[in-house]
């Protein structure tokens, strides 16, 4: 169920032009910079635009510009997990696993989940309610559980997920060990999904 969700989701995202892309993504840019839980964060977690996600590369430049510490993943897939990294100008990247741009810098710019204020999240669908529909390797599921928090010492993260409209569904299906996200930002709205 969760594949053909994910196919649709995807379908539609995909289809969107490319003129009126770029509009939906200045829309959502203007939301997130304008977010309160944003705009108090000093360390945030985001992730660089794969394929037709709304495209994140701007934000990278603008984050590190407002002075706040930009961490971004690096997929380990030989231990199945996200190892994080500070980030300090977007030239620090190079295509990572599946192609996707990722921080190829040294050990010591290496960072845990406990200095993180702010996670931006990815998925290829949303509900809102939160449910997150990933892209099935389970990598953010995996950091931001409950067992990973608690090793890691911390409480709550903030979640946010940009999204173009056309990602949000009825109903996405969850299962105990998805995470779930508090806000979603889309083109059209913002969604707090802890209301």
């Amino acid at each position: 169920m969760k594949k053909r969700i994910r196919e649709k989701l995807l379908k539609r995202r995909d289809a969107i032009p490319l003129e009126v892309k770029e509009l939906k993504e200045a829309a959502i840019e203007k939301k997130l910079f304008e977010l309160k839980v944003f705009n108090e964060s000093k360390c945030i977690l985001m992730y660089v635009s794969f394929r037709s996600e709304v495209d994140t590369r701007s934000y990278l430049d603008d984050i590190i510009g407002s002075g706040k510490k930009l961490v971004l993943p690096v997929v380990d897939a030989r231990h199945n997990v996200l190892k994080l990294y500070e980030v300090k100008d977007t030239s620090e990247l190079a295509p990572g696993y599946m192609g996707i741009p990722e921080p190829n810098i040294r050990e010591n710019r290496r960072t845990t989940i406990k200095d993180i204020d702010l996670v931006v999240i990815p998925g290829t669908g949303f509900d809102t309610k939160g449910n997150r529909l990933g892209y099935g390797g389970g990598y953010y599921d995996r950091l931001l559980s409950f067992e990973s928090k608690q090793l890691a010492n911390v409480e709550h993260i903030p979640t946010i997920a940009l999204a173009f409209e056309e990602q949000i569904g009825d109903d996405i299906p969850s299962e105990q060990h998805d995470i779930t996200v508090d806000i979603i930002i889309t083109d059209e709205r913002l969604i707090d999904c802890n209301n």
